[in-house]
């Protein structure tokens, strides 16, 4: 993620989440050492997607994901996600976690796929009071090939 993907950043977040992220949340996470944010890029050049991936010593969180609305159902989460646990394997991380809103079925339902499990919940910790599931994931139960 670079400076000049931030407006497209910020529109895919905004459309994606009822409080969202703001310019400096991203660019927080840009000049955090711990922190690799990026973005998915269609051949034409457009922010089609992004994920904040924050590392803590043996384990990683990823702390935002989104898929632009014109973009979702084509495999761009799954391939970001995809790329948070090849991250994990390559920095040799155990534990790849993350919070889902429990009503994001999409997203629960990928994660699943992926081999996250449901490890516990925050209640009422979005702003209307919806639940946030959190999950985690095994990278030394991924097979090799089933990440990017």
């Amino acid at each position: 993620m670079r400076n000049e993907d931030l407006d497209s950043v910020l529109e895919i977040e905004s459309a994606s989440f009822p409080r969202p992220w703001t310019r400096r949340h991203f660019l927080d996470e840009m000049e955090s050492p711990g922190s690799f944010p990026v973005v998915a890029v269609t051949g034409d050049g457009k922010v089609a997607g992004y994920l904040c991936l924050k590392q803590v010593l043996d384990e990683a969180e990823i702390l935002d994901v989104a898929v632009g609305p014109a973009f979702r159902g084509g495999g761009i989460g799954r391939a970001l996600v995809d790329w948070g646990v090849a991250f994990c394997r390559k920095h040799k991380l155990n534990l790849l976690c993350l919070e889902v809103r429990v009503g994001n079925h999409e997203a629960i339902s990928l994660y699943r796929r992926l081999g996250f499990t449901e490890v516990g919940r925050r209640k009422n910790y979005y702003e209307n009071g919806d639940d946030a599931i959190l999950m985690d994931l095994s990278i030394a139960q991924v097979e090799e090939n089933d990440a990017v």
